[in-house]
C-alpha cells in the first residue's frame, strides 16, 4: 500500500547506501513511499563494496517512490537529530523508521581478542545508534497517530554468527524493540525486530567470491528487498499492534502476510537450524 488513507507513507531507512538497507528502502519506495536514505557513502569509492545514498535514492525514484538522500554518520548524535528535525520540517510526521545502520568489519579468522578492537564499534553504530534514531523519531511517529519502528535482526541473536559483538548487537536490538514497544503501545506505535536470512548483498557476494568454489554455500539467498516488502505489508496490516514488541523471523512473517521475494519464491525460515526468538516475559507480551 502506498498510503494509509490519503497520505503517502514517510519512512527513514538508516544505513541504506548498500546491502539490506538499500533493498529495504527500494522496496518501500516501490510502495510509493517517500524514503529518507541515510549513510556515509557519497561516492562509490567510499566503500570497497560500492554504493551511495544518492544511488539508492535514485533507485527509489525509479521504483515509484521518492528518495531523499541524507549524509549521516550515525555515531554523530547531532547529525541524527538534524535528520529527524528535517523530516519534521518537511512532513511533521513519520510512518516508519527502519534501524539498519551498523559498523561491521568483514569476517576474519580467530577469536575476538585476535581481531581489531573496532569490531566493538558495532555496539555503538548498530545498537546505540538504533536508540538515538528511535529517540528522535518517536515524537514524529506519535504525531502520525500510527507508526512502526523496525530493527533489522538476525539469528545471530541466539546463535553464533560473526562473533560476540555481532551477537550482542542483535540480541540487544531485539530487547530494545520489546521495551520500546511497551512504552509506545498507548500511542499506537509498534516496534519490532525482523530477522533476515542470508542476503544477496554486495558484501556477501564479495565474501563468497573469496571462498574456494567447493566451500561456497549453494543455498538460495534472500533478496535485500524481501524484508522491505515484509515491512510495507506489516505496516498496512490491520493487526499491526499485535506484532509489536516481538522479534520476528522475516521468512515466517512474510508467509503469514502473503509476501514473496522478487522472483515469487518464499524464503525459508532458519529456525530449525539456527534457533528462534526467545519468549518474552508476560509483562512485555
Amino acid at each position: 500500500m502506498a498510503s494509509i488513507g490519503s497520505r503517502t507513507k514517510v519512512a527513514v531507512v538508516t544505513g541504506a547506501s548498500r546491502g539490506a538497507g538499500k533493498g529495504i528502502a527500494i522496496a518501500l519506495g516501490r510502495s510509493g513511499a517517500t524514503v529518507y536514505v541515510t549513510g556515509r557513502s557519497r561516492l562509490p569509492a567510499d566503500s570497497p563494496h560500492g554504493g551511495t545514498i544518492a544511488e539508492t535514492a535514485a533507485l527509489i525514484d525509479e521504483a515509484g517512490g521518492r528518495g531523499v538522500p541524507v549524509s549521516v554518520d550515525h555515531s554523530d548524535d547531532e547529525a541524527v537529530a538534524e535528520l529527524f528535525a528535517r523530516v519534521g520540517r518537511d512532513h511533521g510526521r513519520l510512518d516508519i523508521l527502519v534501524n539498519n545502520a551498523a559498523k561491521v568489519i568483514d569476517p576474519a579468522p580467530g577469536g575476538f581478542w585476535e581481531k581489531p578492537l573496532e569490531a566493538a564499534d558495532l555496539i555503538t553504530v548498530g545498537l546505540r545508534s538504533h536508540f538515538v534514531a528511535a529517540f528522535h523519531a518517536a515524537p514524529l511517529l506519535i504525531a502520525n497517530g500510527r507508526g512502526l519502528i523496525v530493527n533489522t535482526g538476525h539469528y545471530g541473536a541466539v546463535a553464533y554468527h560473526h562473533g560476540p559483538a555481532y551477537g550482542a548487537q542483535k540480541a540487544g536490538a531485539d530487547k530494545m524493540a520489546a521495551d520500546m514497544a511497551k512504552e509506545l503501545r498507548p500511542h499506537n506505535v509498534a516496534a519490532v525486530s525482523i530477522w533476515m536470512g542470508g542476503l544477496d548483498t554486495e558484501r556477501a557476494r564479495a565474501h563468497l567470491a573469496a571462498l574456494a568454489p567447493e566451500a561456497r554455500p549453494t543455498a538460495r539467498r534472500e533478496s535485500p528487498q524481501f524484508t522491505g516488502r515484509v515491512i510495507s505489508a506489516l505496516y498496512a496490516a490491520d493487526d499491526l499492534m499485535d506484532y509489536s514488541g516481538r522479534a520476528l523471523i522475516g521468512a515466517e512473517l512474510g508467509a503469514r502476510l502473503g509476501v514473496t521475494d522478487l522472483d515469487g519464491s518464499a524464503p525459508l525460515s532458519l529456525r530449525d537450524r539456527m534457533g528462534g526468538p526467545p519468549e518474552l516475559h508476560s509483562s512485555l507480551r
